[in-house]
């Protein structure tokens, strides 16, 4: 099976996923294949509030490692892998924005806003439209960095308008 015709698989090994995790009382955040032949690795994303333990991976990945192999979803040899999305998770759908609410987030745009493809800020609001982020405000060429903060300001986004997003990292 070629990679491509793996990734069309997708959307069917999410519906056998999903009902598996749930029933862990975890959460499916995304399901991804990479490499192709015998090194293909399908990658299983899980999440629940106050993050997933090495113990809620081997659930998943005994039950769903049995159930893929049930449903005879994948014709050949891959492995399969079960993790957390990491600290600067993706957020591809509108209940990851929702959930992370309040924090910081790095946005890639489709188009630039005002010279610029990206935008780090955080996250205000979201809704059926698109989302709000409270970004720092330009400074002018050649200013000079103060001790005060600079001025913030907010930025509404479509959905359409963002290509990918990530939780940015706070330390």
């Amino acid at each position: 099976m070629e990679p491509g015709e793996f990734r069309d698989d997708l959307d069917r090994i999410r519906a056998v996923a999903a009902p598996i995790v749930r029933a862990l009382a975890l959460e499916l955040v995304d399901v991804e294949c990479a490499g192709q032949g015998q090194g293909m690795v399908l990658r299983v994303f899980i999440d629940k509030p106050g993050g997933v333990t090495v113990h809620d991976c081997e659930q998943v990945h005994l039950s769903l490692g049995h159930a893929l192999d049930v449903e005879d979803l994948v014709a050949h040899a891959y492995t399969l892998e079960v993790s957390s999305p990491g600290l600067d998770r993706p957020l591809k759908r509108r209940e990851d924005y929702a959930r992370v609410l309040g924090k910081q987030v790095n946005l890639k745009l489709r188009q630039p806003r005002e010279g610029q493809w990206r935008l780090v800020g955080r996250l205000l609001a979201v809704d059926e439209q698109g989302l709000t982020l409270v970004v720092p405000a330009a400074k002018p060429p050649g200013h000079r960095r103060r001790a005060s903060p600079s001025p913030a300001l907010q930025t509404q986004l479509e959905w359409e308008s963002i290509a990918a997003g990530r939780l940015e990292v706070e330390w």
